[in-house]
């Protein structure tokens, strides 16, 4: 279906906890933003037929089928939106770009470079005949990011010489937490560092305009086995008083490196799921030469501002409140100093595909983006193996280049 005929009929793939992130911006656009086309929410794929019929009237989805080929297959779909495990993230986008069908993919884009590079270049050739494809790293999204940007991208900091980034959980501190699909390498392609370490590799590079060039890493997995969950054991936490099996952790707890910066700027990263005490941690602050500007995502309405330009008398950290409607995004939404949250980022997601999309322009971030992150991934992978040595990140090039 043409997007002239102003409606994009969405099949999503995936209801868990991204499913329902996504369900939540697909219902909610064209309510906020007057939009090009209108998206309707046609069909949501899960193996499970009684989980993915709840998702469905749940989450608000006209129909429901267990079968991604038969959602990429139909017709009567014009954009698949990927909400699966890594391991899965290839095989449907190949197969939906090859359908002609518009592709919104969640980060990271693979469990491999080689995965990602492929899904790139079948991007690439499904942008010759109007398809458009996209990569959904929501943190950029939040309107204090995008400001975060421009006041870079402006030159109110001036030239670059610091990064520091972090991203902090603890949801598996405890050694008895089950070992569910994000511990599983074959699954989750990494651990805290692709998980939550993608998220401060993009925000960093979309923020600073710069890209990650070298690398020095350290990797850590504190707790290497773990209870196999009940539902794939078919067992209970424990046999006739004995402890439940176990299996292998395959994937790091945490990710710590620093890296140079293609424009000259040092950073420094931190990715961890065993932060005991911080539950979605993400703070980012860039120094420049004239000032420095501080996000965190626990305050994700507001930014620290520091201009170096200011009279001395005058100089000190100011607080932005990013709630006025000439701030990115936030002219849809409430009055000055009504603030947003979280599930925002996802609708601002969605506003910007679905422009991209009904106006035949690439929307951003690109699967080419993408992949430039998952070299990023691969190159602190290859660091830490090698005792941190210094690594340079690969070139961006696609599967037709290699």
């Amino acid at each position: 279906m043409s997007t002239t005929d102003k409606e994009l009929r969405v099949g999503m793939v995936g209801y868990a906890f991204m499913g329902a992130a996504h369900s939540q911006a697909w219902r909610t656009v064209n309510r906020v933003y007057d939009l090009p086309a209108r998206a309707r929410m046609a069909l949501i794929c899960g193996r499970d037929t009684a989980k993915v019929a709840d998702a469905a009237d749940r989450l608000g989805w006209e129909a429901y089928t267990t079968d991604w080929r038969d959602l990429i297959n139909r017709d009567d779909i014009d954009v698949v939106d990927i909400c699966t495990p890594g391991d899965s993230h290839a095989e449907i986008a190949l197969a939906a770009l090859a359908a002609g069908k518009h592709v919104l993919c969640e980060k990271p884009l693979a469990n491999t470079v080689a995965e990602a590079r492929a899904m790139t270049a079948a991007a690439d050739v499904a942008r010759a005949a109007g398809v458009r494809s996209m990569c959904a790293f929501n943190y950029r999204r939040v309107p204090a990011v995008t400001m975060m940007r421009q006041l870079v991208a402006d030159g109110r900091l001036g030239v670059i010489r610091h990064v520091r980034a972090v991203y902090l959980q603890d949801w598996i501190v405890d050694p008895q937490f089950p070992l569910v699909w994000r511990l599983q390498k074959d699954r989750a392609g990494s651990g805290a560092l692709g998980d939550i370490g993608a998220h401060i590799i993009d925000l960093t590079q979309f923020v600073t305009g710069q890209r990650i060039s070298g690398v020095s890493a350290v990797t850590e997995t504190f707790v290497k086995e773990r209870p196999l969950p009940a539902e794939s054991s078919g067992l209970a936490a424990s046999v006739d008083g004995h402890a439940a099996p176990t299996g292998p952790v395959t994937v790091d707890d945490a990710a710590v490196f620093v890296a140079r910066l293609d424009g000259g700027a040092l950073a420094t990263y931190e990715a961890s799921r065993f932060a005991t005490g911080r539950k979605n941690a993400l703070r980012v602050e860039i120094n420049g030469s004239l000032g420095t500007v501080v996000f965190d995502l626990e305050r994700l309405n507001e930014l620290e501002f520091y201009d170096a330009t200011r009279p001395a008398v005058e100089q000190g950290f100011n607080r932005i409140l990013v709630t006025e409607g000439e701030h990115p995004y936030m002219s849809a939404w409430w009055p000055p100093g009504h603030i947003i949250g979280y599930e925002h980022s996802f609708t601002h997601e969605m506003r910007d595909f679905i422009e991209a999309v009904a106006n035949g322009v690439d929307p951003t971030p690109s699967f080419a983006d993408a992949l430039q992150v998952q070299l990023v991934l691969d190159a602190v992978t290859r660091s830490a193996e090698l005792g941190s040595s210094w690594t340079e990140v690969a070139p961006a090039l696609t599967a037709a280049a290699v």
